[in-house]
């Protein structure tokens, strides 16, 4: 199936984790990742991420001029399948094309942004990665969180998968980076091909694509 090519970026900490014990954010990337960062999402068409990303931390998703000059600014694709997103998240704020990919069962309307309305309540990834690809999108940054990130790499549909490993520690309970899947034996694992690795100032960034 034609498909965009798919980047999946996060950062963790040193034990795995992507927020806080409840979901609030946490800053783990640096100046110097967070730079890479903007300059990915000003290389991209779109960015995606899940509604409780939105509700937890909510992003503007705008590449920032403090880190790429003359950006591009890439469109905003929020995964919103029950309507839970707040009226006064940044990514409605009409700033940038935004769209929202929800299901048939959600009444709620967007005024700023476009609704795409599936038929199903779940939306599997691969309809998702249909759609954007014959709507124009050939460069997908999927951001998060980890049950979004955990259904693009279950499905091993993605290209290249990049984590930046900080220098903090969160503890149990945390949200980690793969939520939805959890294997009941070494056969059940997913494994990955580790491309390279960067050292950085205060992390390691790491490389991934599918094996």
């Amino acid at each position: 199936m034609p498909k965009p090519y798919v980047y999946i970026n996060c950062a963790m900490s040193i034990d795995g984790k992507l927020s806080l014990k409840n979901g609030m954010p946490i800053s783990i990337s640096d100046e110097e990742d967070l730079k890479r960062v903007h300059q990915l999402r000003s290389s991209v068409d779109a960015i995606l991420i899940g509604a409780n990303t939105v509700i937890n931390d909510d992003p503007s998703l705008r590449v920032k001029e403090k880190y790429v000059e003359n950006p591009k600014q890439p469109i905003r694709i929020i995964l919103d399948g029950k309507g839970r997103i707040n009226d006064n998240a940044r990514v409605l704020d009409g700033s940038l094309e935004t769209w929202i990919l929800t299901s048939k069962n959600n009444p709620k309307e967007y005024l700023k942004a476009k609704k795409v309305i599936f038929e199903k309540e779940i939306i599997s990834v691969y309809e998702i990665l249909k759609y954007l690809e014959s709507n124009g999108i050939s460069k997908l940054l999927v951001e998060g969180g980890g049950t979004i990130i955990s259904e693009f790499i279950t499905e091993n549909a993605f290209d290249l998968l990049t984590i930046y490993v900080g220098n903090i520690i969160i503890g149990e309970n945390a949200p980690s980076i793969v939520r939805a899947f959890t294997a009941s034996s070494e056969k059940e694992t997913i494994k990955l091909q580790l491309l390279k690795t960067e050292t950085k100032k205060n992390g390691i960034l790491l490389y991934y694509s599918p094996i």
